[in-house]
């Protein structure tokens, strides 16, 4: 999927597109840091990784073990469907740059993804 996709250049627009909305976002921001840039640099690795490409992630920050790094966070029912909406409309966002069938498995993942992430 990474190089089907067209590689870095398509999960930094993915990831650019997906804060600019958690930016502006009153459920969402106040999760995040002040400073977005290592959080959406942290995103735009995993990804990549999680979607074929560089291990850098894994080499850089170890396992995702993405459970244990949210647990400190309280995901909520509201906050998961902000997240995803978020998401969804970045993936709106690059929709031309994926063919239906890549649109439908990012789709999945992050819809699986973020009912997961969900601890209260």
């Amino acid at each position: 999927m990474y190089e089907g996709v067209g590689g870095d250049q398509f999960f930094v627009r993915l990831v650019d597109a997906f804060y600019r909305v958690v930016e502006t976002d009153e459920i969402l921001r106040p999760m995040y840091p002040d400073d977005l840039e290592e959080s959406r640099r942290h995103l735009v690795l995993f990804l990549e990784q999680y979607w074929g490409g560089p291990r850098t992630y894994q080499d850089e920050r170890g396992h995702p073990r993405l459970r244990m790094r949210h647990a400190p966070f309280r995901i909520t029912k509201k906050a998961r469907d902000a997240w995803l909406s978020a998401m969804r409309t970045a993936l709106d966002a690059v929709r031309g740059d994926l063919s239906d069938e890549q649109f439908a498995g990012m789709n999945s993942y992050f819809d699986m993804a973020a009912h997961q992430m969900r601890n209260v």
